[in-house]
C-alpha cells in the first residue's frame, strides 16, 4: 500500500520508551506528528539521523508538532536508546505484530525484517501532508523536514 499524500493516516497504538501507550489519534485535531520510521535502534545512520532531529528539536517545537521515531525493536532496546542519546521524543516499538505499523504505511522491508528510513508529516486532522522515503543505507536530509513541515501551511 502506498499512501498519497490527502489520504487519512492509519492509525497506530505502538509503545514508547517509557512504556506508556501512544495512538496517532492521540494528536488529532490538536497537533500535526511527523512520523519517522527508521530500521534499527543503534545503528550508526539511524543513530547519526536521531541525534540530528535531537539536535534540531527546535524546528518541530517551534511548529508545535509532535514527533514520534519508530522501528521494530523492543520497548527495551528503544528506552536505552532514548536515554543513551538523550532523546526527548517518543522512540516507539513496532515490535509485535513485527513491523505492523511500518506494513500500515508501506515501508516494511520484509527481506530484510525491517522498515525503510521513511518520514511521514501528517496535519492535525489526521490526514497524510508530506512524506518522503530514502534508499536503504541513505540518511535522510534534515532540509527535507524543512520542506515537509512548510506543507502544512499550504
Amino acid at each position: 500500500m502506498s499512501l498519497l499524500i490527502g489520504d487519512a493516516a492509519p492509525d497506530f497504538a505502538l509503545v514508547n520508551q517509557f512504556g506508556e501507550t501512544v495512538s496517532l489519534s492521540d494528536f488529532a485535531g490538536k497537533k500535526p506528528v511527523v512520523l519517522v520510521f527508521y530500521p534499527l535502534s543503534f545503528s550508526g545512520i539511524c543513530t547519526g539521523e536521531l541525534c540530528e532531529l535531537r539536535d534540531n528539536f527546535d524546528r518541530f517545537d517551534r511548529e508545535n508538532v509532535e514527533l514520534l521515531a519508530i522501528s521494530v525493536d523492543s520497548k527495551f532496546v528503544q528506552k536505552q536508546f532514548a536515554e543513551h542519546e538523550g532523546y526527548k521524543f517518543s522512540v516507539l516499538a513496532d515490535f509485535w505484530p513485527h513491523g505492523a505499523v511500518a506494513k500500515q504505511y508501506g515501508v516494511f522491508l520484509e527481506e530484510a525484517g525491517i522498515s525503510n528510513r521513511a518520514t511521514f508529516v501528517i496535519d492535525k486532522n489526521g490526514n497524510l501532508a508530506a512524506k518522503f522515503i530514502t534508499a536503504p543505507g541513505q540518511a535522510r536530509n534534515l532540509d527535507e523536514y524543512d520542506k515537509a513541515l512548510a506543507s502544512l501551511h499550504a
